[in-house]
């Protein structure tokens, strides 16, 4: 089914809502949750030498921008939820940008690594190849996206007040290839526990560096 305008406007409005009016309790909720192994993920896969240029795309409350920023890298958030936003901003000092996924403002060939932590599943299918090719050409030649979504049957609409869609590792592969990027790895999460038991797909992409 073709989503129209007034589709997408109202997917990004109810799911931003969704998420402006639990902004506290997504906070509290996620604070202490361990990415490290994500963050260290894209971190090993970037070529040359650190400080790396990092955007958060769904940078949140800010607790993974914050952790980029530690590590001494130049950290920039981006968030369409104004109150993470502000939150993010308090939290780490650092630029956050407040952008809709689906109107993204990007600058050419900037960041070093893109880093979209259970962000990119938000994005309707009809618009990823849109998203994933300002993505792509926001990094610079050889840059990094890791990617983390909820894994499902490659289903799409609206769950608990949110839209999403959940793919597969064939069907995103699919998606990032069509988009330019070239495969470097993938697994699964938590770490640890049974495949069944582990929903979440992170994958690391590369934009080649002819290109």
């Amino acid at each position: 089914m073709k989503l129209h305008p007034h589709d997408l406007d109202e997917i990004s409005a109810l799911t931003l809502d969704h998420y402006e009016r639990r902004a506290e309790d997504f906070r509290e909720g996620t604070r202490d949750h361990d990415v490290s192994q994500n963050i260290a993920a894209l971190i090993a896969q970037i070529s040359g030498e650190p400080p790396f240029t990092i955007l958060d795309f769904g940078c949140g409350p800010g607790r993974d921008l914050k952790a980029f920023s530690s590590l001494g890298h130049v950290a920039i958030g981006l968030e369409g939820a104004a109150r993470f936003v502000t939150m993010a901003r308090a939290e780490t000092g650092c630029e956050v940008w407040q952008q809709d996924f689906l109107r993204l403002d990007l600058p050419v060939a900037c960041f070093d690594g893109v880093f979209a932590n259970a962000a990119l599943f938000h994005v309707p299918c009809q618009e990823l190849p849109r998203v994933l090719g300002q993505l792509r050409a926001t990094l610079k030649p050889g840059g990094v996206l890791f990617s983390s979504n909820p894994r499902g049957g490659n289903e799409e609409g609206w769950n608990r007040g949110r839209y999403g869609a959940y793919h597969d590792l064939d069907a995103w592969r699919r998606w990032m290839s069509e988009a330019g990027f070239v495969e470097l790895g993938h697994y699964y999460r938590p770490a640890g526990l049974p495949c069944e038991q582990q929903p979440w797909l992170a994958s690391l992409w590369r934009r080649p560096a002819s290109s």
